[in-house]
């Protein structure tokens, strides 16, 4: 377990659970939803090396070669990359790196997270080396509904389209306007500063240069702003994306 300690923020990272932010106290109030009983649905977790969903688990070389990536998180899909069950090696204050495994041989994820006056810093890089599979990158933070003061968390987010889905949950290349919640969806052309507030309590910005986020509204216990360099089955869609994501994560009082 990793602490980072600030003077208004304290971060703990759980190197051998998926290296996640199992915690992340500002002030007197917890911003991490505590484990549930699955890796997918608690903490700050790095997605890596992809985003969302891969259609069947199914994910093609550069040299044509078609390999099957593991689907026993969301069958018959692949979920979210490795790093999130993985065990991460500590490489400095607030600094790890993962080993991808086959088919990935070689490639190596390497994870910041840096607590500054009022935010985090997180960024995500990923070395391909020799190896020659798509990858993408994104932030799964699960912010919980309730704190311990204040009002349920209301999610603040505007973009210019989001992606439509398909019968199996995937986006497509057919875009729509914004809809009204729930979401469970991928958005482009985002406008302002995503945030999540919870009035009487807090605010937090979430602020990233990603041309695609997830928002997930649909739990009972939790939302997530997920930015991403490309979106869920992003092979599929003939999206490239890209090899570096950062995000800052500000905090303040709301009335």
């Amino acid at each position: 377990m990793q602490h980072i300690d600030g003077a208004e923020i304290s971060v703990s990272i759980d190197l051998d659970q998926g290296g996640r932010i199992a915690s992340l106290q500002w002030r007197d109030l917890q911003f991490a939803v505590p484990f549930r009983g699955t890796p997918l649905s608690w903490g700050w977790y790095a997605m890596a090396p992809w985003a969302g969903r891969i259609d069947e688990g199914l994910i093609t070389s550069e040299s044509g070669i078609v390999h099957t990536l593991p689907t026993s998180w969301a069958p018959p899909h692949a979920i979210h990359g490795y790093g999130f069950t993985s065990s991460w090696e500590e490489t400095g204050t607030g600094r790890a790196r993962l080993e991808l495994p086959a088919p990935y041989n070689g490639a190596v994820v390497e994870q910041t997270i840096e607590i500054l006056d009022d935010a985090v810093r997180w960024i995500l890089e990923y070395t391909p080396n020799k190896c020659d599979l798509p990858a993408w990158l994104g932030f799964h933070p699960w912010f919980p509904r309730e704190l311990e003061r204040g009002d349920a968390a209301e999610v603040e987010f505007t973009a210019g389209r989001m992606m439509l889905r398909d019968e199996e949950g995937l986006p497509t290349n057919e875009f729509v306007p914004q809809p009204k919640e729930p979401w469970d969806d991928c958005f482009v052309e985002i406008k302002g500063i995503p945030s999540v507030v919870w009035p009487g309590a807090a605010r937090v910005t979430v602020e990233s240069d990603a041309p695609y986020w997830v928002v997930y509204t649909e739990d009972s216990d939790g939302v997530c702003l997920e930015p991403m360099t490309a979106p869920p089955n992003a092979q599929n869609l003939g999206i490239t994306g890209e090899h570096y994501i950062e995000a800052l994560f500000t905090f303040s009082e709301e009335v």
